[in-house]
């Protein structure tokens, strides 16, 4: 495809989203909350007609900023939340008014989303995990990277959350992603892996911060070899 198109609200798209594409909301949160409100007090027909009015008039701006330089051989991959009719109204025009070639993903993210948790399943069940374990402060993260920097596999489930641990001096300061990004960032890394040979992963709680390691994911890592870290308690960090 030339580009994936993420036609759900920003926040939906900050929520989580399909690796590379692009957000082009043809609805604003504050537009998509205003076109709910309507539809749940079962104004359906006055909802849908809104949501019409709203939606053309972001996708005459979504072209008029995006599309003008796009050649005729452009053919993008489009996605809402579920339901198609967000994604299918930004086709419709590019296809039936403009003339690209144009696929809509069937079902839209939620379809992406349910590929991402079945992998992470199923890569849990093949992983060759080893465990490395120890109090806080002795290195456990700084050994994982070395690993890595010898040719080693490892899945850093804090730098992918985003989280600096138990150490009061160490890691990575900076807001942690939602749950389902984090998913997403976990399947990302594991596709990469060769399963015929060891992972190396840092001991965990089941939660990192505020989110939760997938539950398969977690189970492979509480029955897999650990290793222990040790280092006299003046020197830790």
């Amino acid at each position: 495809y030339s580009a994936i198109i993420d036609v759900r609200s920003p926040s939906e798209y900050q929520d989580d989203h399909i690796p590379g594409s692009i957000n082009l909301p043809v609805l604003s949160d504050e537009q998509r909350h205003e076109v709910g409100r309507k539809l749940h007090r079962a104004d359906h027909f006055a909802g849908r007609r809104l949501g019409a009015s709203l939606i053309s008039n972001n996708i005459a701006t979504i072209i008029q900023n995006y599309f003008m330089d796009k050649p005729k051989d452009w053919r993008p991959l489009i996605y809402c939340w579920r339901g198609g009719q967000r994604s299918n109204s930004l086709a419709y025009v590019l296809a039936m008014v403009i003339g690209y070639r144009v696929c809509v993903l069937d079902r839209g993210y939620l379809t992406y989303r349910n590929h991402i948790i079945s992998q992470i399943s199923s890569f849990s069940d093949c992983i060759k995990a080893k465990v490395i374990t120890g109090p806080t402060g002795c290195g456990k993260t700084k050994l994982l990277h070395f690993l890595s920097s010898c040719g080693e596999q490892i899945l850093d489930l804090e730098g992918l959350a985003n989280h600096k641990g138990g150490s009061i001096l160490g890691g990575i300061d900076l807001p942690q992603p939602p749950q389902k990004l984090f998913e997403t960032r976990i399947a990302q890394v594991m596709r990469t892996f060769d399963f015929n040979r060891t992972v190396w992963i840092e001991d965990e709680a089941a939660t990192i911060g505020k989110l939760h390691i997938p539950r398969k994911l977690w189970e492979a890592m509480l029955s897999s070899p650990r290793y222990f870290v040790r280092l006299p308690f003046n020197e830790r960090v």
